[in-house]
């Protein structure tokens, strides 16, 4: 029996990982090839899920490890793009822990949400709420790069509007996530709750 480890999507998310710190080294030194390491990553995160399926290698560390990933990608990217960026990166790593909290079905722990956040969350993220937000999440900061680079001059007339309605999707997707934090809290307080009424 293979370990866990070496699955071959984890596998994936390993090679994901280095593509990100390769990305790193080349920031500054060369903005072109930092591109193209860091989309062959993003890219690599699709390939990973569809071989988890195929090769039924779905594992609570998969999930885990490629939600690490990805945040690790995204807070390099916001902490050198803007001073605030660490902003960003805090409200993704804590809604990281209060989402995981419930494991590898995280994505399916959100019934008694409302309505909005529901639109954004519907059939894995595949409907259009779910698509702008995971746009924003996702394309957002990479365009961002691009545009302070200066990369993106071949799509003059479409760069603004691009830029806002990414930006509109990380601001929806920003309002999940502090969904998801103060609902978390909720939880906390309730199991609280419900312990100090056991003790007595």
């Amino acid at each position: 029996m293979v370990s866990v480890y070496l699955y071959v999507p984890n596998l994936i998310g390993y090679l994901r990982l280095a593509l990100i710190l390769a990305a790193w080294y080349l920031w500054d030194r060369s903005p072109t090839l930092f591109v193209w390491l860091y989309s062959i990553s993003a890219i690599l995160d699709a390939v990973d899920g569809i071989a988890a399926r195929r090769l039924n290698q779905m594992s609570a560390f998969g999930a885990w490890l490629d939600v690490i990933i990805d945040n690790v990608g995204r807070t390099m990217l916001w902490c050198g793009l803007e001073p605030w960026g660490w902003m960003v990166a805090v409200l993704e790593w804590c809604t990281f822990s209060c989402t995981h909290a419930n494991g590898a079905l995280w994505k399916e722990s959100f019934e008694n949400a409302p309505g909005w956040v529901k639109a954004v969350m519907a059939k894995g993220f595949k409907q259009p709420a779910g698509t702008l937000a995971i746009s924003g999440l996702h394309a957002f900061p990479i365009f961002h790069y691009g545009m302070q680079r200066g990369m993106l001059a071949w799509l003059n007339p479409l760069l603004q509007p691009t830029r806002a309605l990414l930006a509109v999707g990380r601001l929806l997707c920003g309002a999940v996530e502090c969904w998801c934090i103060v609902e978390h809290v909720r939880q906390l307080e309730r199991a609280s709750r419900s312990q100090d009424q056991t003790s007595r």
